[in-house]
């Protein structure tokens, strides 16, 4: 896991100076009220994701539906849901471990299976990782089979694995990132992959803990599973998307 990096005492001491502390409590007494997310809704417009979204993919940042508005196709995996007929797929994280049989069974995994050999562009953060893997072990030991899209398999474990922030750098092009280009975000889970020995990685882990403690971005086809998660305004999705 990441270290902290020290803190310069002069700037602490500077900080002192200028904060006012005592009105950032007193606006912290009352929190604004939370708008409620706006549901995913399918769209006929534009340049269209898909999102998976669902009780086993249910993490996704809020300004994914600002960012995409009008471009933005809900399926659900754990449904059955056929794929979107969508320029790119996108599985968010979630708790694939909950639902993992449920999953196995799922036609949606194998369409998409298909429709990713095909070159569908596809991205997966995290349970999205899990879902495009072979195969996924519960920590009870049972093992269920997955999309097969990426080359690895996952087992969850008792204690999480990695929680912190990360940085990327892309060692090479791939659906969400030029070569070359950082790309920060965090990773929070309980699952281990273990990737084939000739494994093809996206991106080098310079800050976390990513796949495999140096490398994050597992690809294959134009598939990209990994763990770290990335907000909207990094610019993923519009990679994911572009022309």
């Amino acid at each position: 896991m990441g270290a902290e990096s020290p803190v310069d005492e002069a700037a602490l001491d500077e900080a002192a100076e200028t904060i006012d502390a005592d009105a950032i409590a007193e606006l912290a007494r009352e929190p604004p009220a939370a708008s409620p997310e706006r549901p995913l809704e399918p769209t006929d417009s534009g340049r269209t994701l898909a999102v998976a979204s669902d009780a086993a993919f249910c993490f996704r940042y809020p300004s994914l539906r600002e960012r995409f508005d009008g471009a933005v196709d809900p399926f659900s995996p754990l449904s059955g849901d056929p794929v979107p007929d969508a320029d790119a797929v996108y599985l968010p994280g979630g708790y694939p471990e909950l639902h993992a049989e449920t999953l196995s069974d799922s036609a949606t995994l194998d369409e998409l299976a298909a429709r990713a050999a095909d070159g569908l562009p596809v991205y997966g953060e995290c349970g999205g990782l899990m879902a495009l893997s072979e195969s996924l072990t519960t920590v009870e030991g049972t093992t269920y089979g997955m999309a097969g899209v990426l080359p690895a398999t996952v087992e969850m474990r008792e204690r999480y694995q990695a929680l912190d922030h990360v940085e990327l750098r892309a060692r090479r092009d791939s659906p969400v990132t030029p070569a070359g280009r950082r790309r920060r975000g965090h990773e929070f889970h309980y699952s281990a992959a273990s990737v084939d020995g000739d494994a093809t990685f996206a991106f080098d882990v310079e800050r976390g803990e990513g796949i495999d403690g140096e490398h994050d971005g597992l690809t294959e086809y134009a598939t990209v599973g990994t763990y770290c998660h990335a907000h909207p305004e990094s610019g993923a999705f519009d990679e994911l998307l572009a022309d």
